[in-house]
């Protein structure tokens, strides 16, 4: 069964700090994490980024993503989020 895990990324960032997380995202993509990376707005400040992974491979993912947000300074630009308020309602 797969997992979804949710990135918020700050939409004004600067050039050096944008490429880094564009890089972040190609890694999860080539490393086998998900093959997709689905954006949308979640507010005025920021996007929400989710992809889905394998049970198994979701908590790898988990500490790939914080392992690049620290070696790569981008505490200010995305952030990993346990909780996404959905925008729907199963009936």
């Amino acid at each position: 069964m797969n997992k979804t895990i949710h990135l918020r990324v700050k939409k004004e960032i600067d050039r050096t700090s944008e490429a880094k997380v564009l890089k972040l995202k190609g890694s999860l993509i080539t490393k086998g994490y998900t093959e997709i990376i689905h954006i949308k707005d979640e507010n005025e400040d920021f996007y929400l980024n989710t992809f889905s992974t394998d049970s198994d491979k979701k908590k790898e993912a988990e500490n790939y993503v914080l392992e690049f947000i620290s070696s790569n300074a981008l505490h200010e630009s995305i952030s990993l989020i346990d909780n996404v308020k959905s925008n729907f309602t199963l009936l």
